[in-house]
This record gives structure tokens, sequence and C-alpha cells, in this order.
């Protein structure tokens, strides 16, 4: 089958992203760029005005499958991402059972060829269990297909144990995974400590939390060459310490999601539990370092985030509220609104943070741009359509997310997964 997308702003190498120009699809595969191009047979796909990126790719996400498939499940999940504009997903091990062994593995890449939308990459554990304490058989699980190894949203405590799984996965050239949160000094906080917290009387995580296992990982990573990934970066310190690693040739990738620099601590004021996720949105000072992480190149990727949970869980008091964030339907309109309408990044470099960059580090060789030979993955936006986000609107199960009410500019029009319409 034949699909040709006309007249829209391709973001390519090989093209002037200023000048209208089209994409030809046969199969599941791009097979030419270019100006001006004729396809008899083929379906044409009006991109006029829009832009067209090669396909999103999620680094972190939750589906909650197996396990809790009534919180989110596959094809829910797929649905929510493929409206997101995202075409592959990679999805953290921390589920019921975690995904510490192939069997887990090899159940989630099977389940999704049948129900998914779009292309579905399990995490492998990193521990039994994600829970910290004796290392899973990674090897098996990367030979079953998992992408990557990491413990979800959990840290793992024991630096020995942390330098032994980092000295092992070297023998498979994956990246690493890491949360960054010491357990110990987060404790029992519910939200960033700082002056939010205070007003409200709730406990706080400090940003020390944060960076302390930032910076341990990076030492550990440094002096085994194994590669790091720190997931879900929420502070200033954590991004100075990365842009110091990376400087000293350090072989670190990181990525942050939209929440960090388009909300603030402030989003819990009324203890506003759609506001309590993990880690915690912090100051206006983190807000804008990450900002300019992103701008300088420091933090390679913007994910999702995407964490479900009942709506019911979060509508308690806010110390007993559930953790969680709905992000798939959100991530792309609060990048373009906050970063390429204000001019900090341009059409290609966010394409580069959420398409280019998670390829390489997942070493999706045929995904990430839009050349020929590259799967026909394609996200094609409508950049210039302004409406107020509504989560009632989600396909995900969890409608819900604290950025309910933002106007907004940027929206999937057409979301093609292996040469396939998903959206």
């Amino acid at each position: 089958m034949k699909r040709l997308i006309k007249n829209g702003f391709v973001v390519s190498d090989m093209t002037d992203i200023k000048k209208p120009a089209d994409v030809l699809i046969e199969d599941n595969k791009i097979t030419a760029v270019g100006y001006d191009i004729k396809a008899e047979d083929a379906e044409i796909i009006n991109a006029e005005g829009m832009y067209v990126f090669p396909g999103f790719i999620d680094m972190h996400c939750t589906i909650c499958d197996p396990g809790h498939e009534s919180v989110e499940d596959i094809e829910t999940a797929s649905m929510s991402a493929a409206k997101g504009g995202f075409t592959s997903i990679a999805c953290i091990p921390d589920t019921e059972p975690a995904v510490d062994n192939k069997t887990v593995v090899e159940y989630i890449i099977t389940k999704s060829r049948e129900y998914s939308h779009v292309n579905i990459y399990p995490y492998g554990s990193m521990t039994i269990g994600c829970k910290g304490e004796k290392a899973s058989e990674m090897g098996e699980m990367i030979r079953a297909g998992a992408v990557g190894i990491a413990d979800g949203d959990l840290t793992v405590e024991n630096a020995k144990l942390m330098r032994n799984i980092f000295i092992y996965s070297k023998m498979f050239d994956v990246p690493v995974i890491t949360h960054c949160e010491d357990r110990a000094l987060s404790g029992r906080g519910v939200m960033n400590e700082g002056r939010v917290s205070t007003i409200l009387g709730l406990r706080g995580m400090p940003r020390d939390a944060e960076d302390v296992i930032v910076a341990r990982n990076i030492v550990l990573a440094e002096n085994t060459g194994a590669r790091l990934h720190i997931a879900h970066v929420s502070t200033k310190g954590a991004v100075q310490y990365i842009r110091q690693a990376k400087k000293r040739g350090v072989n670190v990738t990181c990525e942050t999601c939209p929440h960090y620099f388009t909300l603030t601590e402030e989003a819990a004021m009324n203890y506003n539990t759609y506001a309590k996720i993990i880690p915690p949105l912090r100051t206006q000072e983190d807000a804008d370092a990450i900002i300019e992480g992103l701008a300088d190149g420091t933090i390679d990727v913007i994910a999702s985030g995407h964490m479900p949970t009942r709506i019911e869980y979060k509508q308690r008091e806010f110390d007993t509220a559930a953790y969680g964030i709905s992000a798939f339907e959100t991530a792309f309109a609060l990048s373009w609104t906050a970063l390429v309408k204000t001019g900090v990044l341009t059409e290609a470099q966010l394409a580069k943070k959420m398409s280019v960059n998670p390829a390489k580090i997942l070493r999706f060789k045929s995904k990430g741009s839009i050349t020929p030979g590259m799967d026909a993955d394609i996200t094609i936006a409508d950049t210039n359509r302004e409406y107020v986000i509504e989560p009632s609107e989600f396909y995900s199960k969890a409608k819900f997310t604290p950025a309910k009410g933002m106007t907004v500019c940027g929206s999937t029009r057409h979301c093609i997964v292996g040469g396939k319409s998903v959206f």
C-alpha cells in the first residue's frame, strides 16, 4: 500500500523545514522524501500547514499490564500514546508481577502485537521483583526483547549492587535507566520540601534526595564505563551534575518530562492531589534550570512520564493520595508551547528530544528520522491549533492531570505506525 504525505513542513535532514515537502510510504517503510513527489495509486494525506515529525518515542511510561489492567492496559495505553503522537513507547518494569524474567518480557511483546496500536518495548528489571535486593537475570530478558534495564520508579539503594549491575550491563550494551531518589532523605515526604510544603503543613522531599543518587550513579558509571540513563530529571542540582559529567566524557544520557518545566510545586496549592507525582514538582528555579539544560543539550530526551492510577486514589487527602499523572496526551503540546513557541528550541531540536535521541539511546536503528529506508513511523501535528487541556477527553483510563485548564498549542492529526494510520 502506498501513502503520500503532501505539503507538510517535514522535519528531516533531507528537506528545508520552511518549505512544504512530501513523504512517500510504501507498505511499512519510507521510500522517498522531497518536493512534488508523484505516486500513482497512493492514498494522499494532506499535511498542508502542519509539521511532519519522525514518530515520537517515549522512553519512560507505565502501562500497568500485567497486574493492574483496570488502571491502564496495553490497548488503552497505546491508544492514548497514539493520540499524543507517540509511535513507540518503552514501559518501565515495576508491574505485578515485575518484568524480571524472560517470560514476562515475552508476555508483553506478544500481547502488544495483538492489542497495541503502537510499538511497545519493555525494560527488564535490574533486580528481582524491582526490590533492589538481588540482581535479576538481565541477559535472558535482553535476549527475549527487553531494550534496557531499569527498576521503574524505585532506586537501588545498595551502591555495591548498583556497581555490579553496571558492570554486568556492559556485556549487553544496553542503557541502565535509573530513578534517582535516596529514600533515607525523602522518607515519608509527599511533595517537594520548600515554601509550599511548609504552607500546607505537608512532609517534604528535599532536592538532595535526587541529587545524591544522581551523583552516585554518575561516579559508578564513570568508573565502570557503563551506559547510564537518568530518568525524569527534576532538580537544578541534577542538571548541573549531568552537565559536568558529560564534559568529562562520562557515558551518561538523561530525560525530563514536560511537567517538570511547565509546572512547579505551586500546582499543589489547595492540596491539589493531581499534582502529587514522583519525583515531585519542584521550584521555578529548578524548572528554569531544566529549560536551560534542554537548550544546551545537557538533557537529551523529553519523555511523557505517564504514570496512571485510579482517579479515586487521587481524590483523597494529600498524605494518602496516590502518586501519578496521565501524560501521553499532553506531552507534545506542553513541550511545543513551552519550548518551541518561546524560541527555546527549534522544531528540529524538539524532534531530537522526542524522536532522534531516544532512538539512538535505545539502538532503534530504523526509527527516529524521516529518511528513505526507515520505518514509516510518523507524527503529523497541527501546531496552530490552540485549545484548553481537558482530561475528560483523554483516551487513557487515567483522566486527570495537573495541567488541566492550561491553554496549549499543538495536537496530533495523524499518527502513523509502520505505514498504518492508528490515529
